[in-house]
Formats: structure tokens, C-alpha cells, sequence
């Protein structure tokens, strides 16, 4: 019996779901392996978890241009990048009786605080287990790298050279094999099909707009600048677990020039990306990947300054996004992308290009590979 432990953290939302996506893939396609997830900092403490998690939210949504310089120093050699992994290795130790206990033989991470502590625990010979990191954005930082870590998941190819040249990492190390997602997202049905089911037109040009795990302030506006556009669509808005976003949409959808299905949480939004033409979100690395895997293009808005703005960075370069950066509007961007079909079609191409329906099969012959190596050692 193989036992994997996956530890993450509820920072955002997207750590826990890559988490969870890797732990339902192992379930169900892998025979003779007992996997457990577990968020690391509750483990901790419910204290540090209620400190860090809620830390980063508020200051990632209310002071985004702090957020963006302190990811940034925290990517060279600043004070606050030397201090970040005290506090990790000091709290580390705090896992080691459920690791104990659960006796694993590899342990992933995929969040790049708990990614320090267990490559701590290794380098002290505290823990013996294999070590994969799944980083979950679209390019590298270097709070992801941890010195005893035996292998990293990244989401593609343009992060290796980075990781290699500039972070120090040995690139057989290195595996691009993309984000974990729920396997429900490859599976591409009909739009029309899925359309239907969800009572939408069937022919018609469809817009998801998601306001993403945190909600988004100006979503109101959006939406409102985005159906006077004089053209035949609808669209499905998903605003999460933001009851009062919920809330004020419901009066402006009932009012809208555009037929809108609007949704409050949702455990289908694999349905709604397979209905959709285009998606308009924040490009959060989870929500980006989900896209991805349903050939979803993507009209990305409202980064905050760090990982979204470098995950919107990497969707616009290849062709898969178009940025709406501060001060420009989403409903022109709309617009002009809804009128220029040959546009669509390509951005359509360039997320069915990148393929990594076979990424969670790769990280288990991945797994399996390091451990036939410390067989043999």
C-alpha cells in the first residue's frame, strides 16, 4: 500500500482545490494507495490559519499594491524573503505526529509555506518521505523552491528556464505537467447539449462571467457595461459564496437586456464552462487551469499585482486571454473579441493546444518513479 499525503492550505481557494483534484484522480484510478489531504495550517493552528488566511485576503483585496510588493520581495533577497522561512521552519515541527502517524511515502504540497516546512523536516532527517510541489500558478516565485524537495509540478514549459536559471533548481527536477484539475473539466460535451440542460438558448453566443473566490467590487459595473453591448448573446454569472453580490445581481438581471443565468455556488462549474464561449474572470491560477482544460478562452480582468497578474501574463502571450488592465474596459474588450470571430476561433486553438488531460496520469508514474529509485538506493 502507497501512502500519499497532501498537505495544503485554504489561502484563496485554489491550493485546496488542486489539492483535492489530485486526491480524487488518486481515488479512483489508483489501485493500492491510501491518500489523505489535509490543510496544513489548521493543523498548525486554528490560529495561524485564521491569521494567514485571513491576512492574505484582506490584504490582497483591500490593499492589492501592498500585496504586489511584498510578492515581489519576497522573490529576491529582501529581509521579508529571509524571515518568511523562520516562521516556517519554526512552525513545521507542528506536523510531524500526523505525519507520524500516517507513515507516508510521498507527501505533496501545493502551497509554498507548507513546501518549506517539509523540505525543513527532510533536511533535518525528520521526515523520510518523497516530496513533490505542485506550484500553483502560471510562473514561478521563489517561496515555491525548498532545498529537499525531489521534484516540482509546474503548469508549463516557460517556467522551466526561470526555475533553472534564476532559482537554482536542477532541471530533472522539473515537470510540466500542468495544474491538477477534477478530470469532469476535460470531458467536453456539446455546448449546445449542455446548454439546453441548463436552460439556455442553445444557438446563441454565450458569456461566463465569474466574480472568483473573493468577489470583485466593481462586478456590478461590469456587468452592467457589458449587456448594452449591441450584440445577440447571453451569458451565466457565478458570484461564488458572495451572498450579497448574489443579492444585487438579482434585481439587475431581472432588468437586463440580456437573458442572464445567474448563480449564487456552484459544484457544476465544469457545466457552465462547457456551455460558455468565452469566460471573463480574475485569472486566479485554479479558475485559469479549469478553463484550460474545457478549451475556455478567457477575457481576464482586475489581476491583483503578483501571481495573477503573471498567470494573466502567460494566458495573453499564448494567444488563450485577452488582458483588460486598470482603467480599460471589459465590455470593449468583449465586444471587440465577440466581433471578430477568426479572433475567438484562435483563442479556442490555443487552449485546446495546451493539453494536459494527461498531467495527474504523469504525476502518479512520477510518484512511482522516485520511489522505485529509493527502493533502490
Amino acid at each position: 500500500m502507497l501512502n500519499v499525503l497532501i498537505f495544503s492550505a485554504a489561502t484563496g481557494g485554489g491550493h485546496l482545490r488542486t489539492a483535492q483534484a489530485l486526491e480524487h484522480y488518486l481515488t479512483h484510478h489508483v489501485t493500492n494507495m491510501q491518500v489523505k489531504v489535509v490543510d496544513a495550517f489548521q493543523e498548525i493552528h486554528y490560529l495561524y490559519d485564521k491569521f494567514v488566511c485571513g491576512g492574505y485576503h484582506f490584504v490582497a483585496t483591500k490593499m492589492p499594491a501592498l500585496f504586489g510588493r511584498m510578492y515581489h520581495r519576497t522573490n529576491d533577497n529582501s529581509p521579508l524573503s529571509k524571515l518568511v522561512p523562520k516562521i516556517n521552519y519554526a512552525l513545521g515541527k507542528r506536523l510531524l505526529p500526523l505525519i507520524r502517524r500516517f507513515d507516508p511515502d510521498i507527501i505533496v504540497t501545493t502551497h509554498p509555506f507548507v513546501t518549506e516546512m517539509i523540505s525543513y523536516l527532510k533536511g533535518n532527517g525528520l521526515v523520510t518521505a518523497k516530496q513533490l510541489v505542485i506550484m500553483t500558478d502560471y510562473a514561478p516565485h521563489k517561496t515555491w523552491i525548498a532545498k529537499y524537495a525531489d521534484g516540482y509540478i509546474v503548469a508549463n514549459e516557460d517556467m522551466v528556464n526561470p526555475m533553472v536559471q534564476n532559482l537554482g533548481v536542477e532541471p530533472e527536477k522539473i515537470h510540466s505537467f500542468g495544474i491538477p484539475v477534477l478530470q469532469d473539466f476535460f470531458n467536453h460535451r456539446s455546448k449546445l447539449v449542455v446548454r439546453k440542460e441548463i436552460g439556455l438558448m442553445p444557438n446563441k453566443t454565450t458569456v461566463l462571467l465569474m466574480a472568483g473566490s473573493f468577489g470583485v467590487k466593481n462586478i456590478m459595473q461590469i456587468y452592467r457595461e457589458i449587456v448594452r453591448i449591441p450584440l445577440d448573446f447571453q451569458m451565466i454569472v457565478i458570484t461564488g459564496k458572495n451572498q450579497r453580490l448574489y443579492q444585487l445581481l438579482k434585481t439587475t438581471v431581472m432588468l437586463s437586456p440580456k437573458q442572464t443565468k445567474l448563480i449564487l455556488f456552484t459544484q457544476k462549474v465544469e457545466q457552465y464552462m462547457q456551455a460558455s464561449d468565452l469566460l471573463i474572470t480574475k485569472p486566479g491560477g485554479l479558475t485559469v487551469t479549469e478553463a484550460l482544460a474545457s478549451n475556455l478562452p478567457m477575457l481576464v480582468f482586475d489581476s491583483i499585482p503578483g501571481q495573477e497578474e503573471d498567470n494573466a501574463d502567460f494566458l495573453e502571450r499564448h494567444g488563450m486571454a485577452k488582458r483588460v488592465r486598470r482603467k480599460e474596459s471589459c465590455a470593449e474588450a468583449l465586444k471587440e473579441i465577440l466581433e471578430d470571430k477568426q479572433q475567438l476561433a484562435s483563442m479556442v486553438q490555443a487552449c485546446r493546444n495546451f493539453d494536459r488531460s494527461d498531467g495527474c496520469e504523469k504525476i502518479v508514474a512520477l510518484m512511482k518513479q522516485l520511489l522505485k529509485i529509493e527502493e533502490k538506493n
